[in-house]
């Protein structure tokens, strides 16, 4: 399949779509609890459906509504899935206060990280040396899975829960959502043996919840969506973002460096370690002596000369279009691979496929009896 486009929600139904025509070309029930969340494997082969308790892996070329595969171990709901850039080991995180990492080809459970809170968001770096988490206590935590521990904790508001976190395809910048409809950016510098993060911008996106935000593939644009019904598109501008230069104390070190997670032999582009982390508002916490379990140290972060690194002020990006259609909540989104085009859910029932350019749009895709809150698209030519 050149285009894989699948939506599930509260009606207990994964739906796969014909994204070009809209029609509904195959339904996988999932009777046990509603979908959560949905991830396809960089391959196209396999779907993971995440529900109340368990992960189920479907085979995407075959017509066998049952699983291939269960991933059993969280005892909540589990809020994130992501897969290794070869497919070999599946992340995931829960309202259970954990973030797990399981081994794809045999279904075992290979980590088990701590969070204080409910887990809202789990996203790998494009290194596949880091895991970046999200809770409802409002933390975001870097956890690095060659020393197998936290190595960073950010804060951008206290007690209020962060929704969603995103990744720049290389690695450049991550982006976090909150419960107040605020978005906070930081640069991400790294080389081999450390990862420093500076507050870049943080500004009101939405005046209602923000329940997803997306960097495009392209490191264009950030999709955020809200409570408000909408979802906006802001433009990200490379020359603008990049202008500072990395702190002066950071280490000069290239090259690539391994590591085993139980068995498996992971290659790290580059790996990372704990050096400054900043929080917009108050600084904190690079995290020293973190653990598996998230047992972090308030530190204040500094850099060569000793200054603290702290948020400049609110810097909102361009907002380039907002995208206005759907009837009630948006919950998800997903970008084409051109950056060209977005798939929205929405408790209305309804996905939308628009063309950006236009604000339009392009397709509806209508089928789930309850409210759509998942979106999974892959409409690479090759495998990722």
């Amino acid at each position: 399949m050149s285009v894989i486009l699948c939506t599930a929600g509260y009606d207990h139904n994964i739906r796969f779509w014909e994204a070009l025509s809209g029609i509904c070309s195959r339904t996988i029930q999932h009777p046990e609890s509603q979908v959560n969340r949905l991830c396809i494997t960089p391959n196209k082969r396999y779907l993971a459906a995440a529900g109340r308790h368990v992960v189920r892996l479907y085979d995407i070329a075959s017509t066998n509504p049952n699983p291939v595969m269960t991933f059993e171990g969280h005892s909540n709901n589990i809020t994130g899935v992501a897969f290794h850039c070869e497919g070999k080991w599946m992340v995931t995180s829960s309202e259970d206060c954990t973030v797990r990492v399981w081994d794809t080809r045999s279904g075992t459970q290979q980590r088990n990280y701590t969070h204080l809170n409910p887990v809202n968001d789990v996203v790998i770096h494009p290194n596949q040396g880091e895991l970046i988490s999200a809770d409802r206590g409002g933390n975001i935590r870097v956890w690095d899975l060659g020393e197998n521990r936290c190595t960073h904790q950010l804060i951008p508001e206290d007690d209020v829960a962060a929704s969603s976190v995103s990744v720049a395809s290389d690695g450049s910048l991550l982006a976090a959502g909150n419960n107040n409809g605020n978005v906070y950016i930081w640069r991400m510098y790294q080389n081999q043996d450390s990862t420093t993060l500076l507050p870049c911008r943080s500004f009101k996106a939405h005046r209602l919840y923000l329940t997803r935000l997306l960097i495009s593939p392209d490191v264009k644009a950030l999709a955020t969506c809200s409570a408000d019904h909408s979802v906006k598109i802001w433009k990200i501008d490379p020359a603008e973002e990049y202008l500072e230069e990395p702190p002066k104390d950071m280490p000069n070190n290239d090259g690539k460096s391994s590591t085993t997670l139980n068995g498996l032999a992971l290659e790290f582009g580059k790996k990372p370690m704990s050096t400054n982390a900043t929080s917009f508002g108050r600084v904190i916490h690079p995290v020293p002596n973190g653990t598996a379990k998230g047992e972090v140290t308030s530190v204040p972060s500094t850099l060569a000369n000793g200054e603290v690194a702290d948020f400049p002020g609110e810097r909102p990006l361009p907002c380039e279009t907002v995208l206005a259609g759907h009837q009630r909540w948006v919950w998800d989104c997903a970008f084409s691979a051109d950056s060209a085009y977005l798939v929205s859910v929405s408790s209305d029932h309804y996905a939308r496929l628009w063309e950006l350019s236009t604000a339009q749009i392009i397709r509806q895709y209508n089928g789930h009896h309850r409210g759509a809150v998942c979106v999974a698209l892959n409409d690479y030519s090759e495998p990722r």
